[in-house]
C-alpha cells in the first residue's frame, strides 16, 4: 500500500504545489496514482484554508477526487477541524457523501466514540496513534481496536533518540 497524503496540515502559504480546491486535489491525486500511489488521503480545506469537516466542503473534494481517481480516499477527522468532540460527530452524522476510510487520532477526545460513528456508517478507520501522547494505551484498552482498517504510528518527536525510544514503545503496545 502507498498512501499519498495531498497536502495535510499544509496551507497555500506553504507554497503554490499545495493542493486546496477540490479541482486542484483531484489533479494531484490522478499524478500521485500515476505515480503508483494506491490511496490518497486528503485535508478537504475551506476557502480560508483551514482544515473542514463540513459537508459543504467535504463532497465537492470527493466528487472531483472520484471523477479522476478509483483508488480509496481517506480524509482526517483531526481535532484541529473541529475542536468539540460533540460537534465532530455532527459533522460526520450529516455527511452525505462518504470517504472510504477515515484516520481518527485516538489521543484527542471523543476518539472512540468517533471511529464507532464512522465505522456505523461503513467508513473505515485508519487508527492515528501519536507518540508523546496516551493514544497507544487508549487504542489497546478499545473494545474497537480489532475493527479498524488498520494504525498509523505517528512519530512526533523531534530528537532522534526520543522518536526511537516513542517507536519502541508504539510497536510494544
Amino acid at each position: 500500500m502507498v498512501q499519498a497524503c495531498l497536502n495535510g496540515s499544509r496551507t497555500a502559504e506553504h507554497g503554490a504545489a499545495v493542493p486546496m480546491s477540490p479541482k486542484d486535489l483531484a489533479r494531484s491525486a490522478a499524478d500521485a496514482v500515476a505515480a503508483g500511489a494506491t490511496e490518497i488521503h486528503v485535508h478537504p480545506k475551506c476557502p480560508c484554508g483551514h482544515d473542514s469537516l463540513s459537508p459543504r466542503v467535504l463532497t465537492p473534494v470527493l466528487e472531483a477526487l472520484r471523477e479522476r481517481i478509483t483508488v480509496p480516499i481517506g480524509v482526517t477527522t483531526g481535532a484541529w477541524a473541529e475542536p468539540d468532540p460533540a460537534a465532530r460527530l455532527a459533522r460526520v452524522r450529516s455527511w452525505s457523501l462518504l470517504p472510504d476510510f477515515a484516520s481518527v487520532n485516538w489521543h484527542e477526545p471523543g476518539a472512540e466514540e468517533l471511529a464507532a460513528l464512522l465505522l456505523e456508517r461503513g467508513v473505515a478507520v485508519e487508527a492515528g496513534i501519536w507518540s508523546g501522547t496516551d493514544g497507544a494505551a487508549r487504542f489497546t484498552a478499545a473494545a474497537l481496536g480489532p475493527r479498524v482498517l488498520r494504525v498509523l504510528a505517528e512519530v512526533m518527536d523531534p530528537d532522534p533518540a526520543t522518536a526511537q525510544t516513542s517507536a519502541r514503545a508504539l510497536l510494544a503496545a
